[in-house]
């Protein structure tokens, strides 16, 4: 399915605290105990939240992210404002490689007035926006393109991304868990990511709020090995002080 403004801000509220009632979501979004229940039935049987007696909560599977279209309307406005963060504080005239997520995507939009970039990425769509843009160059990379999301993925794209070294590389994630783990869901894309992370000689992680928390199957890295957060709200407990252990500069998006 694809969310409804209402419904996408339901799942929004849904992933900052874990887990609702039913009469909690109706009272938070002044409609009926009937609209959210309908609501709730349509976006579990989605898979976006999962039901329990009484109320609704976080889907718990490490094992498969939501799919790419339901991605892209959650967290929409959060994503725009990090992308807007991020791009201020790209340089015209660098080089970066940007890889897989409908965060780094919106990034890419907030890219398009820059000037003298070079940008290497493992996503179509990224690729796509930044044609547009005349004074970037657009490198991508080889690879098995995923249908689901134009993403490139492969020993092809590994080998790819090892012969440059760049100024930044933007990376997103799919979990940050409570131990500092940055996750993800495909251990082909983290590859990528990992390789990334090698090749840059700053990394810039794009992280919005409902990805503290939350569990994912491939582990990807440390947040040590990240030199700047920028995220839509400042992090919960223990990421704070997880960050400044780590001396991880966090950005928080206006």
């Amino acid at each position: 399915m694809s969310p409804n403004p209402r419904q996408a801000e339901l799942v929004e509220e849904v992933l900052r605290v874990g887990a609702m009632s039913v009469e909690a979501l109706a009272e938070r979004f002044n409609v009926t105990l009937q609209t959210v229940r309908r609501d709730v039935k349509l976006l579990s049987d989605a898979g976006l939240l999962a039901r329990f007696h009484g109320g609704v909560r976080v889907p718990s599977s490490t094992t498969e992210n939501l799919a790419y279209r339901q991605r892209q309307r959650l967290n929409e406005s959060a994503k725009q404002r990090i992308a807007r963060a991020v791009a201020k504080a790209v340089p015209d005239n660098c080089s970066l490689i940007i890889n897989i997520g409908t965060t780094t995507e919106a990034i890419a939009r907030a890219l398009m007035q820059h000037k003298g970039l070079r940008v290497i990425t493992n996503n179509l769509n990224v690729a796509a926006i930044l044609s547009d843009n005349p004074d970037c160059e657009v490198i991508v990379a080889g690879g098995v393109v995923r249908a689901r999301d134009r993403g490139i993925v492969g020993e092809v794209t590994l080998d790819f991304i090892q012969q440059f070294k760049v100024d930044i590389g933007l990376i997103g994630i799919s979990a940050i868990e409570a131990d500092g783990t940055l996750r993800d869901f495909d251990y082909r894309e983290v590859k990528v990511a990992q390789a990334i992370t090698r090749h840059s000689r700053q990394v810039w992680l794009a992280a919005d709020h409902s990805k503290f928390n939350r569990p994912a199957m491939v582990e990807l890295g440390r947040l040590a090995q990240v030199d700047t957060l920028y995220t839509d709200a400042v992090p919960p407990a223990p990421f704070p002080a997880l960050l400044a252990e780590a001396g991880v500069q966090c950005v928080i998006a206006d």
